[in-house]
């Protein structure tokens, strides 16, 4: 596959990526107000969440506070073990992991950037109302989108490619088990916030696979590699 067609590739997938982003924005770009979500799906949807949230066993509220940071976690082993499989074994999806790191770190940093450019209160600051599992992040530290579902979506999406038996694992904890769903449990962001977030890292992470990986280095690209070089990237006996 030449670099042109990865990058025709590549390209479709961050656009959706970023649409689906700004469409999910409650604006923010050239208003220097914070902006104050008090209403809408997103916002009636939030207080349904907490208001479920605070009849839950106090013994819930622990793991609620940390859980999607322990999901970030298995989700970055998960991709550990897929770079020292392939290092082990001699195949290129040690750089596919590579990769898919780069695009956690890369997409990260765009979404403290958005948060900066967005400026959106934190559900908890903005619905005085609530009560939440744990203590609301300080005034600046804004909401849109979410840091921990933003590298999630990034490393879930990068495992379907990578390695489609641990993406059927890391998709549920990225979306549902861990992260983005005790994010608004926890009471610290909107289910818009979380949904943008997991698409900004999905499509990071799935456009850098496309336009950089090396042939065979997930399961969409192989049989399609240079002569003389088998599926799993190493020459071929007689083949130079």
């Amino acid at each position: 596959m030449t670099v042109l067609r990865r990058t025709l590739l590549a390209l479709p997938v961050l656009v959706l990526g970023a649409a689906g982003v700004v469409l999910l924005a409650p604006g923010g770009l050239g208003d220097p107000a914070p902006q104050v979500v008090t209403g809408g799906p997103s916002a009636e949807a939030y207080r349904d969440v907490v208001g479920v949230a605070g009849n839950l066993p106090g013994w819930l509220h622990g793991p609620g506070e940390y859980g999607a940071a322990a999901g970030v976690l298995v989700l970055i082993g998960l991709v550990c073990w897929t770079g020292w499989s392939g290092w082990r074994r001699r195949t290129p999806s040690w750089v596919g992991a590579l990769l898919v790191s780069v695009a956690a770190v890369l997409a990260y940093l765009v979404s403290e950037a958005l948060k900066l450019v967005v400026d959106q209160e934190r559900p908890c600051r903005a619905l005085g109302e609530v009560t939440i599992w744990i203590s609301c992040p300080p005034v600046g530290d804004w909401s849109f989108p979410s840091n921990h579902s933003t590298v999630a979506g990034a490393l879930a999406g990068g495992l379907v490619l990578l390695a489609p038996r641990l993406g059927l694992v890391a998709v549920p904890v990225a979306v549902a088990v861990a992260v983005a769903v005790l994010r608004v449990l926890a009471g610290v962001h909107y289910p818009h916030d979380v949904v943008a977030g997991l698409l900004l890292g999905a499509s990071a992470s799935i456009a850098l696979l496309l336009a950089l990986s090396p042939a065979g280095t997930w399961p969409l690209t192989r049989g399609r590699v240079p002569a003389g070089v088998s599926g799993d990237g190493v020459l071929t006996p007689g083949r130079r």
